[in-house]
């Protein structure tokens, strides 16, 4: 089944889940709602669409549900650029690179860290099937 859209808040939500363990709905309105000024019952419903888009699975301990991500952060946002590129990039990154090339907002750390994704490209490591 191909994973279905997400919203701005469903991903931080998801984001939080994936990054903090299993919880409950009570912690994560008080750690990842509360701040936000989100009630206990919009926490649960982002939390139950998430569920029935199958990021987040849930389970009954002790009588109470305990909401788990499927996947880490970081495959989610993989999968959420991967998701972009293929639809709204026709499956070209050039667009992309033609953007990052023309922003002067990158530190020189997010350009190390694109030397390093180039390195491994070249070098053959970055590739499935290692080509």
């Amino acid at each position: 089944m191909p994973e279905q859209s997400i919203g701005e808040q469903e991903l931080a939500l998801l984001r939080y889940l994936a990054d903090g363990g299993a919880k409950t709905v009570g912690e994560v309105a008080e750690g990842f709602g509360g701040p936000r000024g989100l009630a206990r019952s919009t926490v649960l419903t982002v939390m139950e669409r998430l569920r029935r888009k199958a990021y987040v699975t849930r389970r009954l301990v002790d009588g109470v549900f305990r909401y788990t991500a499927r996947r880490s952060s970081d495959d989610v946002m993989r999968g959420l650029v991967r998701r972009f590129v293929e639809k709204n990039l026709d499956g070209s990154v050039a667009p992309f690179v033609a953007y990052l090339s023309e922003s002067p907002e990158l530190t020189d750390a997010e350009l190390d860290d694109l030397q390093d994704v180039v390195e491994r490209l070249r070098s053959g490591r970055g590739r499935k099937g290692g080509r």
